[in-house]
C-alpha cells in the first residue's frame, strides 16, 4: 500500500480532445490535493519520525565513526537490558500474566522496556492482546494477512480505518507501576532510552561519539526491529509445531534476534506460559531470565500448560503431516474396488495370464516374472492355484516390502476367499492408516 499515492483522475471527455476549461482544470488540481491530503493525514508522523531517524543518524555515524570494544559491549548489554524489558516485562508479564514479579522487579522492567522506546506498558499490552484475541483478522492491530511489511512497521505509521479489536485491559489500569509509567512515559523513554546510553561511554571511557551513534542511536535501531520481528518474522519464517490454524511459526532465528519470542507458534497456542522454548536445548533467554528471578525470590507462580496438552498439540501436528504423506503415497488397490470372481472363473482366465491366488486376492504377476529375486520357475509352479501358504513362510517368508509390492499386483477377490484370511493377509503399509473421524463416521 503506497500511502502517499494520489489516485487517478478519470478524464473527461473534453480532456481527450484537448478542449479543457480553466474550470476543469481547477477542479482537477483541488481534488488532487484533498486526495494527497488525506493520504498525509493517515501517516502517524511521530512515529514515522522515530522510526527513520534512529537508522538514518546509525548509518552516518558507522560512516563516520570508529568503533570502541566497551562501546561495543556497552551496546550489547543495553540491547538485552531494553529487550529483557519487552520480552520478560511488557510481553510475558504484563500482557500475559505469565508469573508474578516483586514491585522492585517490576519496577526495572519498565525502566528497562521504557528504554525500548517501544510506547507504554498500557500501550503496548492493549495491542498485544487484542492481537492475541484477534489474529489474522482486520481487528488484529498487525495482522500477518495484510502482509510482511505490514505487521513489521506499517501498522505503527498508518492510521487503519479500521480500529482494532476491543481487549480487556483492567488490570493494568489497577497496576501501580504500570500507571506510573504510563504518566511518566517520554521522560522515561528519553532518559533510558537516549540520554543515559549516550552519556555512559563517553563518562567513563571517553566514548562520546560512540555512545551517540552506537549505544544511542544503532542500540535502538536494533531493538526497534528485533521487536517489530515479532510480529512478522515469527508470524512468516519457520515451522507450526503446535498448529496450523493460524500464522505464527517457530524459528531458531528468530528466536536469537528475539532473546527466545521466536518460538511463536507455541505462544500462540498455550500464552500463558511462561516459556516460549519448552526444549531445554532450545535459545530461550527470557525464560532463563524468570527462572533466575524466581530463584532470587523476585518472581513467583510461573504458569506452565500441562505437558500432556502440548504433547497433544506436537501429536496432531505430526498426524496431520504423515496424513499428507500418506496421501501422496500411490496405495494398492482396495477389495472394495475390485470384482469378484468364482474358482472357475479364476481357473479359465489363469489359462492366459499369469494369475495367483494369496489370501483370498488373486494377483498378476505377469510383468513381475523376470525380476522375482528367486526365479521365475517358483511363481509359475503356483499360476492358477493357491500360494497363500507358500508365500507366508512354506517356501519363504517374504519382507515386509515384498507383501506391500505383491498388495499393488491385485486384480480380482476370490469369491468365498476372504472367509480363510487371517492377519497376515494384511500389507504392513495398510496395517495402520490415518483416517479422518467423519470418515469412519461415514461407514457406520
Amino acid at each position: 500500500m503506497n500511502i502517499l499515492s494520489t489516485q487517478a483522475i478519470p478524464r473527461s471527455k473534453s480532456d481527450s480532445c484537448g478542449d479543457v476549461s480553466p474550470g476543469d482544470t481547477i477542479s482537477r488540481v483541488a481534488q488532487r490535493s484533498r486526495t494527497l491530503f488525506e493520504s498525509i493525514g493517515t501517516v502517524i508522523w511521530f512515529n514515522l519520525v522515530v522510526v527513520s531517524i534512529t537508522p538514518l543518524v546509525s548509518l552516518y555515524g558507522l560512516f563516520t565513526t570508529p568503533w570502541h570494544s566497551r562501546t561495543v559491549l556497552f551496546c550489547v548489554a543495553y540491547y538485552v537490558f531494553n529487550m529483557i524489558g519487552v520480552t520478560a516485562g511488557y510481553h510475558r508479564l504484563w500482557s500475559h500474566r505469565s508469573y508474578k514479579a516483586s514491585q522492585s522487579l517490576e519496577y526495572f522492567l519498565a525502566i528497562a522496556g521504557a528504554g525500548a522506546v517501544q510506547g507504554s506498558i498500557k500501550w503496548w499490552a492493549r495491542h498485544h492482546r487484542a492481537h492475541h484475541r484477534y489474529t489474522d483478522t482486520d481487528l488484529d492491530p498487525y495482522g500477518a494477512h495484510h502482509g510482511l511489511l505490514w505487521s513489521h512497521i506499517g501498522w505503527m505509521l498508518v492510521k487503519k480505518s479500521q480500529s482494532h479489536g476491543p481487549a480487556d485491559i483492567s488490570d493494568l489500569k489497577n497496576n501501580t507501576v504500570v500507571a506510573w509509567q504510563h504518566k511518566r512515559f517520554f521522560a522515561l523513554a528519553f532518559f533510558f532510552g537516549l540520554f543515559l546510553p549516550s552519556i555512559i561511554p563517553g563518562l567513563f571511557w571517553e566514548d562520546w561519539r560512540g555512545g551517540f551513534y552506537y549505544a544511542c542511536f544503532l542500540r535502538l535501531t536494533v531493538v526497534h526491529h528485533c521487536v517489530f520481528s515479532v510480529n512478522s518474522l515469527a508470524h512468516w519464517l519457520g515451522e507450526t509445531t503446535f498448529d496450523d490454524k493460524l500464522t505464527p511459526r517457530d524459528h531458531f532465528i528468530t528466536a536469537i534476534v528475539t532473546l527466545g519470542e521466536g518460538y511463536h507458534n507455541f505462544h500462540h497456542q498455550f500464552p500463558v506460559d511462561y516459556r516460549n522454548a519448552v526444549k531445554w536445548y532450545q535459545w530461550d533467554p527470557t525464560k532463563w531470565f524468570i527462572a533466575g528471578c524466581k530463584k532470587l525470590g523476585l518472581a513467583s507462580h510461573l504458569k506452565t500448560f500441562p505437558e500432556g496438552e502440548v504433547q497433544k498439540s506436537v501429536f496432531t501436528m505430526n498426524i496431520k503431516r504423515l496424513k499428507k504423506e500418506q496421501d501422496s503415497i500411490q496405495w494398492p488397490p482396495s477389495f472394495r474396488d475390485l470384482p469378484v470372481i468364482d474358482w472357475q472363473t479364476y481357473q479359465d482366465q489363469a489359462q492366459h495370464r499369469r494369475l495367483v491366488l494369496i489370501s483370498g486376492f488373486i494377483h498378476d504377476l505377469s510383468d513381475f516374472l523376470e525380476t522375482h529375486p528367486g526365479g521365475t520357475a517358483i511363481l509359475l509352479a503356483y499360476v492358477g492355484k493357491d500360494a497363500t501358504a507358500a508365500f507366508f513362510g512354506g517356501i519363504y517368508d517374504h519382507s515386509n516390502a515384498a507383501h506391500n509390492l505383491l498388495a499393488t499386483m491385485r486384480v480380482a477377490v476370490l469369491l468365498g476367499g476372504g472367509e480363510h484370511v487371517d492377519a497376515r493377509a494384511v500389507p504392513p503399509c495398510l496395517d495402520l492408516r490415518i483416517v479422518p473421524c467423519r470418515a469412519l463416521e461415514s461407514r457406520l
